[in-house]
């Protein structure tokens, strides 16, 4: 029988979405696969934290940072003249399979490697996290799902005919379900500088009318900020038996949620790529000492 007891020495990697903040998360996982470093056991990404978690995996160099760049500055992509028509202002699904077709993934080193990959959707139906382990043959329906933010992407993607959307809504930062998995050493990538701390919003119900075909994804939207700050003490108060290592944005980080300015996202990205560095240098000197 499988030892299904938490093994101390499981290192998982977990990724924070945040649109076109992962920027930075792409900066730092490009880092790594100038490094060829992969000490990962598992890995959990969230949103756009999940797409640049399969280029990482799959070993596409810069590939998230040209779809961020590019693809996500196109018109196809965000458009709020085709959002004011009734249509979408974010359209996740053009961008997923645009970005494949004119980005290929490395699906053969991904499999290979085999450091199962973890993507986070949010349920319509229940308005809970549901995850599933990426496979060659799931793959084009979860991330769009995991994309999928609701209001200015009009669809909910469906995963085994249950409609989805994106996954930050119900667990921004899976810290605790990596915990949950065994995970005992957890490396986490934020898209928001330290000490950030969500707010709640100050008038909720004006946001009523948009979920009032779908009550359970409100009852998620108006969870949101309880759940992202349960996840953000855990990192920083984290059981007895894990270790949580951090890797965020400095406080001058450029980027939003929206940001198109092609400087911003440049700078953002560097400042990736040098935390990215930084974090493998320090992973060195504990390995080192661990060993001493």
């Amino acid at each position: 029988m499988k030892d299904s007891r938490p093994q101390r020495n499981h290192h998982s990697l977990v990724v924070e979405g945040g649109a076109m903040r992962g920027i930075f998360a792409a900066g730092v996982l490009d880092a790594f696969v100038e490094r060829d470093f992969y000490p990962f056991h598992s890995a959990i990404g969230v949103s756009a934290g999940s797409t640049n978690l399969i280029g990482y995996l799959a070993g596409n160099h810069k590939r998230s940072y040209r779809i961020i760049t590019d693809h996500a500055r196109r018109d196809e992509f965000m458009n709020i003249r085709r959002y004011l028509r009734g249509g979408h202002f974010c359209d996740v699904s053009w961008l997923w399979h645009c970005s494949l077709d004119e980005l290929p993934l490395n699906i053969g080193k991904f499999l290979e490697r085999d450091i199962p990959l973890t993507v986070v959707t949010c349920s319509i139906v229940t308005g809970q996290a549901c995850y599933f382990e990426v496979d060659e043959h799931n793959m084009n329906d979860l991330f769009p799902a995991s994309c999928a933010m609701p209001v200015v992407f009009r669809d909910f993607p469906a995963i085994d005919d249950e409609p989805m959307t994106d996954g930050g809504l119900a667990d921004s930062i899976p810290v605790i379900r990596a915990y949950e998995q065994g995970a005992r050493d957890i490396t986490v990538i934020l898209s928001q500088p330290l000490g950030f701390k969500k707010q709640p919003s100050r008038f909720p119900n004006l946001l009523k009318p948009l979920f009032s075909e779908h009550p359970a994804l409100f009852d998620a939207v108006t969870r949101r900020t309880d759940q992202y700050n349960a996840a953000l003490d855990f990192i920083a108060s984290p059981p007895s038996d894990c270790q949580v290592h951090i890797i965020a944005p400095p406080g001058n980080f450029p980027v939003s949620r929206f940001t198109t300015d092609l400087d911003s996202l440049n700078m953002g990205y560097n400042q990736g790529v040098n935390a990215g560095n930084r974090y493998i240098a320090e992973a060195l000197i504990r390995s080192d000492a661990a060993h001493a």
